[in-house]
């Protein structure tokens, strides 16, 4: 493996005391617990799911804030786990690196900017900068990225909460150690001449989903409006196009805001001979039905993040090297945009563009700081989990999730060590830019 040179890490006062405020916030009882998620209690926390099914979540699905860091607050890495034979600190805070350590992580679907941050963190050497030499690895249909994490089969995964919870209640020994997107972008579209305008409008309609996992808070809002999905609605198996909704075939379809939605907007409206508008559709937002459930996360091997010491190091560095990825992409989108298509993606150019620009909406602002996993939006996910039943009267989660489902520490830890180039972890100021799609994503 290639050497790599000296970098710095740098802990700032706002991060050191945002892990203090983090660290209040998983204290639920006052007694100073540590931020290692405990299994919700038995009312409130509903388990999020983890399904084994094929994670194609990843087709229909950051920016770092600015916070003043000081260097007087430069946390020492004073015994961390790093391996002797990779890294040397000196007193200042300064790491060398002897050797690129390898790292690989699993996608939960193929190339796009869904997945920007880590193509990024790779290209402008962030990865390295850490002393790592990361593999991406793609996915696709037949891919579980938790079950591939589980099996060993890659140092780190991204998955949806409620897919990973699932998977971790049959057995696979997982934890949430970053949440990188700090909301859902699961959308219902429909023709604006349908008058669906609400999820009490799918009674008697065809409503599209994708399943393996990604119907989760379709059902969800339909229990919330009152309605059975054997016998209220024709729930229709949908492709990961919007191929159906175009041709009539159904009436509303699951989408991704940064994906699908596109979709129809790259579209030409056969009445016009132009591309359709955003006043042509209707468009529910799960998130604001209060059916918003956590999606992109990166999970970690458990067993080994307690085992050994090397591991949880690797996992602090990779957290560190993401975040900066997703600072760089919140900051750089066109930039981020081209990472994306020099990496192969299916789709081109405007399409990019706009999931990098929507994707970065999901991430920033990121108001406890970016990957930080907020107890409000663990227990929604996990409550839907476990108490919204589908078509066979089944739910996502049979139980509250065990303890250790996530944890807060590795973040707060990956804070500390962010690049002296990177001090806003909250985004705060972020602003999209505006973008406009050519014909089929061109």
């Amino acid at each position: 493996m290639k050497t790599r040179r000296t970098i710095r890490a740098v802990a700032a006062l706002a991060a050191l005391s945002l892990v203090a405020a983090a660290c209040g916030d998983d204290d639920d009882d006052g007694d100073g617990a540590d931020t290692t998620e405990a299994a919700a209690d038995d009312g409130d926390a509903a388990a999020d799911d983890g399904d084994d099914m094929a994670e194609d979540e990843g087709d229909d699905m950051a920016e770092d804030d600015g916070d003043d860091m000081a260097e007087d607050d430069m946390a020492e890495d004073d015994g961390d786990d790093m391996a002797e034979d990779d890294m040397a600190e000196d007193d200042m805070g300064m790491m060398e690196c002897e050797e690129l350590r390898p790292v690989s992580l699993q996608l939960q679907w193929f190339t796009q900017a869904q997945f920007a941050g880590y193509y990024a963190g790779v290209d402008q050497g962030f990865y390295e900068d850490h002393c790592l030499e990361l593999t991406i690895l793609e996915g696709g249909v037949d891919i579980v990225p938790q079950v591939q994490l589980a099996n060993g089969d890659a140092d780190f995964a991204i998955s949806w909460v409620s897919k990973a919870l699932q998977s971790r209640e049959q057995g696979a020994n997982i934890v949430n150690i970053a949440q990188i997107f700090q909301r859902s972008g699961t959308l219902q579209v429909s023709f604006a001449d349908q008058g669906i305008t609400s999820p009490a409008d799918f009674a008697g309609k065809k409503i599209g989903n994708w399943g393996f996992g990604n119907e989760y808070e379709v059902f969800a809002a339909l229990g919330q409006a009152g309605l059975d999905p054997a016998t209220d609605v024709e729930l229709v198996a949908q492709n990961f196009d919007m191929v159906a909704l175009l041709e009539g075939e159904i009436d509303a379809a699951e989408a991704m805001t940064y994906n699908e939605y596109a979709q129809v907007l790259e579209a030409v409206n056969p009445d016009t001979g132009e591309l359709y508008q955003p006043e042509d559709f209707n468009v529910i937002n799960y998130t604001d039905e209060g059916v918003g459930m956590l999606q992109d996360a990166v999970w970690a091997d458990a067993g080994r993040l307690a085992d050994e010491p090397e591991y949880r190091d690797l996992a602090v560095s990779f957290v560190t090297a993401s975040m900066e990825g997703w600072m760089y992409c919140r900051d750089n989108v066109e930039e981020c945009q081209q990472i994306v298509l020099a990496n192969g993606p299916t789709l081109g150019a405007s399409h990019q563009l706009w999931q990098m620009n929507e994707v970065n909406k999901l991430v920033w602002p990121s108001p406890n700081g970016i990957g930080f996993i907020d107890q409000a939006d663990w227990d929604q996910t996990v409550e839907l989990s476990q108490n919204t039943p589908n078509l066979e009267g089944t739910t996502v989660l049979t139980a509250p999730p065990t303890d250790g489902a996530f944890t807060n520490e590795i973040v707060e830890e990956a804070w500390t060590h962010l690049n002296e180039a990177f001090t806003d972890p909250f985004g705060e100021g972020f602003t999209p830019i505006e973008v406009t799609l050519n014909e089929g994503g061109a």
